[in-house]
């Protein structure tokens, strides 16, 4: 076993887009190619039964949206690929941010009607603050959408990205026709089956040749126009400036037709980068050390509602991963050696006996671990870029069932765990507080604990504009602070000191009174 070609195959990525962009169809296609599955599932359909793959927890089935990142992985052209398959809803976005710093590149897929949407701004917007390399996809060639150019004039200064299209679409809509594959100077003719079968590939080393009209008729002549144009006007393809992050190939496409999927995969795996070095508060890990190091950027309850696992998604780092060796866990302080390591296939496992650096491992978790916990050979490293952010919505939650009681505490501690939302109890009356990003975490952590532990929660307004963490150098200033404030102090889940602010004013007004007392809007300080 090659350690160094075993690192060289590892390609990880995350597939990101604003909700009903085509995101979990395209990671479906993508495994149909990798051979992982036999038949793609659909997201939303009346007809097909079998939902998603990537879909795998109920109420995503019923919703027919994704609310927690899914992890695949598959073999292609001798490589390992693993894709992070992550929400588009802005309401789970604090999943996709962190999912974000466990791949070292991104496919970022947009609607060719809708164009460049809020969601996708956001999520590119971290890819490009951590330098990740990006591949755009425009999706749902064969509707009616925006011209191509104009499309990629709103990419490039809504998303801040220097765009160079690989491939290029042939008309669209009803009278979508396929792509010039410019990477392999091919023609790929598009015909809406929207099976699993391969499209017609022609190869066409010179667009100037008479019988590119037999194939595509009149657009033709258009064809050799655009593509002229687009060689003259955008750079040069080069694969380095794709891994420094200075310029994103693009490619276009018809995900749920099954169209242009191969040819965005195959140009992915010949240009995507390896697994990428990671940095700690202590220093940069090169994945190609000897001695293991990762960290956890997710956990998932109940991943199989019949056995009641918990499982924490670590991505290796360096060096080699083993079962049954004992790890250092950094935070806890304590040595922890794994008997059943996974791999996944979203909710299917298997268990694996050792793991590379780009290789995402579940592991079995009875309450061990939290989001951001590092485990490593013996050194103490805190890897950066797993932040928590302060909630915008808040809610007091009540146990329905007193009789319920442990159920209540076991399902919210757990979720809470994942990161699903942030848990407060307030110093005065131990009143607990639940805050999220978005409205739809609070219906998503209603139907788990019910339908996950037996618990029913209800839920109460409550007026908060914002918390914050609070630190001091000044012990004594952070007790005062605490004392006079304590109707609007809390802790959160893991003791942190909070302030729950009611309003800017408020919050304005404590940060001038207090001056040695610090405020956060994130956990990570």
């Amino acid at each position: 076993m090659d350690f160094n070609k075993e690192l060289e195959r590892r390609k990880t990525f995350g597939i990101v887009s604003h909700p009903d962009a085509g995101k979990t169809t395209l990671t479906e296609k993508l495994l149909l190619f990798g051979g992982a599955i036999q038949t793609a599932g659909a997201v939303k359909s009346n007809k097909i039964k079998k939902t998603a793959t990537s879909d795998f927890m109920e109420i995503e089935k019923q919703r027919g949206i994704s609310v927690a990142t899914s992890v695949m992985a598959f073999e292609y052209r001798d490589l390992k690929i693993n894709i992070l398959d992550t929400p588009g809803h802005q309401d789970f976005a604090e999943d996709t941010y962190r999912t974000l710093t466990a791949v070292d590149s991104v496919i970022v897929v947009i609607d060719v009607a809708k164009g460049v949407e809020k969601q996708t701004e956001k999520l590119v917007k971290v890819c490009r603050m951590r330098d990740t390399p990006i591949i755009v996809f425009i999706n749902k060639m064969d509707r009616s959408g925006k011209d191509a150019v104009d499309l990629l004039d709103e990419v490039e200064e809504k998303l801040g990205l220097n765009v160079r299209p690989l491939s290029w679409p042939i008309s669209m809509g009803p009278t979508f026709k396929g792509v010039y594959n410019m990477y392999e100077k091919k023609l790929n003719l598009f015909n809406a089956h929207g099976k699993q079968e391969e499209e017609e590939t022609i190869v066409f080393e010179d667009l100037d040749h008479p019988d590119l009209e037999k194939y595509i008729g009149d657009f033709a002549d258009e064809l050799r126009e655009e593509v002229e144009m687009i060689e003259g006007v955008y750079p040069e393809f080069s694969r380095q400036d794709y891994l420094d992050s200075k310029i994103s190939p693009v490619f276009f496409g018809s995900a749920i037709n099954n169209f242009g999927v191969k040819e965005l995969l195959d140009c992915f795996v010949e240009i995507a980068p390896s697994p990428l070095p990671r940095e700690t508060d202590q220093r940069i890990i090169d994945p190609t050390e000897s001695k293991f190091s990762g960290f956890i950027f997710k956990i998932h309850a109940n991943i199989d509602p019949r056995h009641r696992d918990r499982i924490a998604f670590l991505r290796v780092c360096s060096g080699l991963f083993e079962r049954n060796t004992n790890y250092w866990h950094i935070r806890q302080n304590k040595k922890m050696k794994f008997s059943n390591p996974t791999s996944f296939m979203a909710e299917k496992k298997s268990i694996l006996d050792y793991a590379f650096p780009g290789d995402i491992v579940g592991l079995y978790d009875s309450g061990n671990f939290v989001i951001g916990d590092a485990l490593s050979e013996g050194e103490k490293l805190h890897f950066k870029g797993i932040p928590s952010f302060s909630p915008e919505q808040f809610r007091f939650v009540n146990n329905k069932n007193p009789m319920k009681a442990k159920q209540f505490n076991k399902g919210l501690q757990q979720l809470m765990d994942e990161g699903v939302a942030q848990l407060f109890i307030k110093d005065l009356n131990n009143r607990r507080i639940i805050g999220t990003v978005g409205a739809l975490q609070f219906e998503v952590i209603q139907y788990r604990l019910e339908h996950e532990y037996g618990a029913i929660c209800t839920y109460e307004p409550v007026s908060l504009f914002k918390a914050c963490w609070v630190t001091s150098e000044d012990q004594v200033a952070l007790q005062e602070f605490r004392k006079k404030r304590q109707p609007d102090m809390a802790v959160d889940s893991r003791g942190k000191l909070v302030f729950l602010a009611s309003s800017q004013y408020i919050l304005d007004m404590v940060q001038e009174q207090y001056p040695k007392v610090q405020f956060h809007t994130k956990s990570e300080y």
